[in-house]
């Protein structure tokens, strides 16, 4: 094991890997959250079954979670090994970037190139953030990741918000872009992702400095079989470590329930009869308000710690997902939007900063690789309890208070987690 690593951290140094956030949701709310299921039914897919289209976007979406949950700890290892995060970061972002300018360019009912470009981006996306995660300690002291991740998540917010805001006005108003139609601004949108996500990622290429580690190097062969041994005793050690087993087990089931209301908000308002236009705003509105409350919450840290704010942020999606049995008309989604957008980069930026602070700064490549394994296995308890509630209840309104079990046993496991004290 390699010796702990000696931070210096510097506001450019923060600054400039928290833009990476900024750089690569350009990806996660542009293509991912807004255009790109629309677009590969209704172009790539065209005069498909639409239950066709939805089991081979899911297939899609499965197998790329699959792959990239099962190759980033072996990979977070290596990565630790020979001191290269951020060059995994940059590799797969540049892999992510491409993957999304290629989908401009792949012509009406060509579904097959669309679905393995979606595929391999969503792929290098997921990989880029594990290692950028990874770099969080590398970059921020102890004291000051509580703000790094939440300006992180903060500013991800905004530029995912802007560029998603400038991508549906090129769709309402092509001609004002000088574009054709609403197809060549989709198209045009995809292009701009991959333009938007490397532009922003050069701040962390140029001005993010990741020490080298301590010992000889060796053969990419010898490091993956030492990253297998190496992670096989990390996992048995965590089994000794309860403090930070009982952190990513209440991790696992209260970030299940938040990735559910992420992803079936939209499902949800459709099934009660909202139109296409009221959920791009909903979305926006989550985005905008993501921004000021993703950054605030990195201040609060400073007079509660982590653990208390999380808490918080559960018991909000708790009366939340009650509420949503309530709703009736667009505005009272918008209102379920902005409570989500206070409190949803809050629970995530918090989280990241707390596990990094309760892991060995010299191993959190690997560390982070098994926190992506276990938000990758995650949003599977939570779409199984909502259908089951659906089922019970015979109504959509209902299903989503299945959701309190998450919060509720995620928020006691943990209560029991001991907070690290910040250096």
């Amino acid at each position: 094991m390699s010796a702990a690593v000696i931070v210096k951290s510097s506001k450019k140094q923060i600054f400039s890997w928290a833009l990476y956030d900024w750089a690569n949701s350009a990806f996660s709310t542009t293509i991912m959250a807004g255009f790109f299921p629309v677009f590969f039914k209704k172009f790539w897919s065209l005069g498909t079954d639409p239950i066709v289209t939805t089991a081979r976007l899911g297939m899609a979406i499965s197998v790329s979670s699959f792959l990239i949950a099962m190759m980033t700890p072996t990979l977070g290892v290596i990565a630790d090994m020979r001191g290269v995060k951020k060059r995994f970061c940059m590799l797969f972002m540049i892999i992510g970037a491409l993957a999304s300018a290629w989908m401009s360019y792949i012509p009406a009912g060509a579904w097959v190139p669309a679905i393995i470009a979606y595929g391999v981006s969503m792929m290098a996306f997921n990989a880029s953030c594990v290692f950028n995660d990874a770099l969080l300690p590398v970059v921020a002291k102890k004291s000051e990741m509580d703000y790094a991740s939440s300006l992180g998540f903060s500013l991800g917010y905004l530029g995912g918000g802007v560029l998603f805001a400038l991508n549906v006005a090129m769709y309402l108003k092509p001609v004002l872009f000088g574009l054709q139609d609403g197809t060549q601004a989709v198209q045009m949108s995809f292009l701009t992702v991959g333009v938007w996500w490397f532009i922003f990622s050069l701040p962390m290429m140029r001005f993010v400095h990741e020490p080298k580690p301590e010992g000889k190097s060796c053969g990419l062969i010898a490091m993956t079989s030492e990253s297998i041994v190496r992670l096989t005793h990390t996992i048995k050690d965590l089994r000794k470590n309860h403090n930070l087993l009982f952190f990513l087990l209440a991790y696992w089931l209260y970030i299940d329930g938040v990735y559910t209301v992420m992803t079936m908000a939209v499902d949800y308002g459709i099934s009660i009869g909202l139109e296409a236009g009221d959920l791009m705003t909903a979305l926006l509105i989550t985005q905008f308000i993501g921004f000021p409350f993703a950054l605030l919450f990195g201040f609060v840290t400073k007079h509660f710690g982590c653990r208390l704010p999380i808490l918080i942020c559960i018991i909000v999606y708790s009366i939340t997902v009650i509420l949503s049995t309530y709703m009736q008309t667009a505005m009272h989604f918008y209102i379920l939007a902005m409570i989500i957008g206070m409190v949803q980069g809050g629970v995530q930026s918090l989280s990241r900063s707390l596990f990094g602070r309760m892991i060995p700064s010299e191993s959190s490549g690997e560390y982070f690789g098994l926190f992506n394994l276990v938000g990758k296995f995650a949003s599977i308890l939570g779409p199984l309890l909502v259908a089951i509630g659906v089922t019970l209840a015979g109504s959509s309104r209902h299903g989503m208070t299945s959701l309190l079990v998450l919060f509720i046993i995620g928020g006691v496991l943990l209560y029991r987690v001991k907070e690290p004290e910040t250096l």
